[in-house]
């Protein structure tokens, strides 16, 4: 596996990526309804783009195939962190996290989904705020999480 910087050509196959994540990886913690307010499969490409050449962007890459991506801007907000659902558990977000980490200087923020929690907890971040957010109508539960550094 290698980590890289995110290149525009990636776009696709990362929101792909967060698309089936979500479905599959975070269905044990949310609703369908859910999961289909949050990863709705209408991506802006263009959008997602912009966003990600903004931030310190990495993905990992394993036989030519994006298994894992994260971002984090200048502020220290942790954006996005993904990791396939076929290659969870290998440790790719804990490298991904560590090079985010590492981007910045200062406290780092989160907005992490239930399914992330106890993997940011391990990290050190403490939860600030339960929050519910709403994506056409539907709630979603998750935690505004800092590291302090």
């Amino acid at each position: 596996m290698e980590l890289r910087r995110y290149q525009p050509s990636d776009c696709k196959e990362v929101a792909e990526l967060f698309y089936n994540t979500v479905h599959i990886v975070n269905a044990k913690d949310y609703a369908k309804e859910q999961l289909d307010v949050w990863a709705t499969g209408q991506i802006d490409l263009e959008k997602w783009n912009q966003s990600f050449q903004e931030h310190y962007c990495i993905v990992a890459v394993d036989n030519e195939i994006i298994v894992g991506f994260g971002d984090i801007d200048k502020m220290g907000y942790l954006d996005r962190l993904f990791v396939h659902a076929d290659y969870q558990g290998k440790g790719i977000a804990t490298v991904i996290c560590n090079q985010l980490e590492q981007a910045v200087q200062g406290d780092i923020t989160t907005h992490a989904s239930i399914t992330a929690k106890p993997f940011f907890e391990k990290r050190g971040y403490k939860v600030v705020k339960e929050q519910q957010v709403e994506r056409q109508g539907i709630f979603l539960t998750n935690f505004c999480m800092e590291k302090s550094r």
